[in-house]
């Protein structure tokens, strides 16, 4: 029953985290900006979903399943590094953020 609960917690977080993390994409002004929403709020939206499902399979089959930890692991490493990845090319392609966008005021023209 607790098991339930927790499931049921866990999955209603992960799809309002990744919600955030899709409007965030369409909505915001600029790339810089739009990065944020798959790499913060998604991936900790299908940390939840996939935290979900460990627990769920835990209280139903034999035990934790490694598939659903190495799928987080892999997840939790490659979202943040991709992002970063994505960030240094638009630098390098010297795409400008928009106008009064705080913390990208130094990148070289």
């Amino acid at each position: 029953m607790i098991s339930e609960w927790i499931v049921s917690i866990l999955l209603l977080l992960g799809g309002v985290f990744i919600l955030i993390g899709s409007i965030g994409l369409v909505k915001l002004p600029d790339f810089f900006m739009r990065l944020h929403g798959p790499t913060k709020a998604t991936t900790l939206g299908m940390a939840n979903i996939l935290t979900a499902a460990m627990v769920y399979f835990a209280n139903t089959e034999h035990g934790v399943s490694v598939k659903e930890v190495l799928i987080t692991i892999f997840l939790l490493i490659t979202a943040p590094i991709s992002g970063y990845m994505l960030i240094k090319a638009a630098i390098h392609h010297k795409l400008k953020p928009k106008d009064g966008t705080k913390g990208l005021d130094n990148i070289e023209d």
